[in-house]
């Protein structure tokens, strides 16, 4: 099945393809520079904002821990973890490949699919074979209401095949490649690469040109000149015309500048398109009102928030709907982003020891410790003495009689006694 080189996850129709895999691209005609249309996935990835982005999110997802609950009375309880999240792909593919790999698709194209090759008592997938989503493509016959796959040239019904979709779209059973809708800005970076590969290796435009200052030439003499540039710029050479010489540099330092700023541009423009903050990737951020964040926590909670949160829940639901049983669920530890410092980490179990939400043995073993021995515990009382006790709260103390009770919204005296006996239970004074 022909299509677009955007993207393998096609319909039958090309015009359906179109509409599903990205923007109808038309081919650009002339200049040096990387046609949008030619852009796919292994062309995308020498563009380095591209690399840096799929990688940060691929590397981040698949290294948060990943357990198994299920609620028991309001309560969220850990459960043992079934197979298939400890080696979903077999003994070669275990977890965190295996989820960077799939997570690695779905920032490419849009899409995850694989094949379930073995299902356990429950029918559910103990093991999912991944396939690239290029090899891979979706259709619908006629008057049935099921999609087909086609994976690697072998058609498969859908309950075979594991799909994941990063980005869907209503109606359609596939997501948006972000490479086909970046595909514009992909190739403006590209070209401009190349065009420092022509620049500076001297074989796109002439490296120098002796120009002759002290008369015109007539057509015919321009003519040959055009044929001599032109091979200038094939070869990268010297381009010399005219008797009296002046040498110039071809405004090299201006074009240099220019292709710095486009750069500059480029980079931030495809980091919108793979939900990845700019400056995470180690790219310049140089516009006005940029965010400056006090402590790494602070960024990677924003991070995770706004960009990185959704793409976890999307894949926890994915998994907790098509690989465990009901009420089961699964949940990524988001928190190991969010590790702090040591310092703020010991700031934060002090207050929440004094405070009494969190027990000294919980917080070592926080830090992979035992609980302390008795021993240990006759030490510290040796060093610090025992431990201080909150003083006990005095009895409430009833004003003598006679005394005037005091308003406390107006710090008037009441007029009468009534308020001492609805108070005190006592007679009238």
């Amino acid at each position: 099945m022909a299509g677009p080189p955007l993207m393998g996850l096609l319909f039958p129709s090309r015009k359906r393809a179109a509409t599903v895999t990205g923007p109808v691209i038309p081919p650009r005609g002339g200049g040096h520079g990387v046609d949008p249309a030619s852009i796919n996935d292994d062309k995308a990835l020498r563009h380095s904002a591209v690399w840096a982005c799929r990688r940060l999110r691929a590397n981040l997802i698949s290294t948060l821990p990943v357990d198994v609950f299920r609620r028991v009375d309001g309560y969220q309880v850990q459960l043992p973890k079934p197979p298939v999240l400890v080696e979903p792909g077999g003994k070669r593919w275990r977890w965190i490949p295996w989820v960077h790999a799939s997570q690695w698709e779905l920032d490419g194209s849009g899409n995850a699919i694989g094949l379930i090759t073995e299902v356990n008592a429950l029918g559910l997938p103990s093991r999912i074979d991944l396939y690239p989503s290029s090899a891979c493509s979706v259709r619908k016959p006629k008057g049935s209401t099921e999609y087909k796959y086609r994976i690697d040239g072998k058609e498969y019904d859908a309950d075979k095949v594991w799909h994941e979709v990063q980005y869907p779209v209503a109606g359609l059973p596939v997501g948006l490649s972000p490479i086909a809708h970046a595909a514009w800005s992909i190739s403006e970076g590209l070209s401009m690469q190349q065009f420092a590969l022509d620049w500076f290796g001297g074989a796109g435009v002439p490296k120098a040109r002796l120009k002759h200052t002290q008369r015109k030439i007539d057509p015919k003499e321009a003519g040959i000149m055009k044929d001599r540039h032109n091979a200038a710029i094939r070869n990268g050479d010297l381009f010399v015309h005219g008797v009296d010489w002046e040498y110039d540099f071809m405004q090299a330092e201006a074009a240099g500048n220019e292709f710095i700023d486009g750069r500059r541009i480029n980079v931030p423009d495809i980091a919108r398109y793979f939900d990845c903050p700019v400056d995470l990737i180690e790219a310049a951020v140089s516009a006005p009102g940029s965010l400056r964040y006090e402590t790494t926590v602070t960024r990677n909670l924003q991070f995770l928030i706004m960009a990185l949160g959704p793409a976890i829940i999307r894949r926890e639901d994915a998994w907790s709907a098509g690989l465990l049983p009901r009420p089961r669920y699964v949940k990524l530890n988001a928190d190991a982003l969010l590790r702090m410092d040591p310092q703020t980490q010991a700031r934060v179990i002090d207050m929440r020891i004094k405070n009494r939400t969190l027990t000294v043995t919980r917080a070592r073993e926080l830090y992979n410790e035992k609980p302390l021995t008795p021993g240990e515990i006759a030490e510290f009382e040796t060093l610090f003495g025992p431990p201080r006790s909150q003083p006990a709260m005095p009895p409430p103390q009833t004003p003598a009689r006679g005394a005037e009770p005091v308003n406390p919204l107006s710090a008037v005296p009441y007029d009468n006694s009534a308020a001492w006996a609805a108070t005190y239970g006592e007679g009238p004074l």
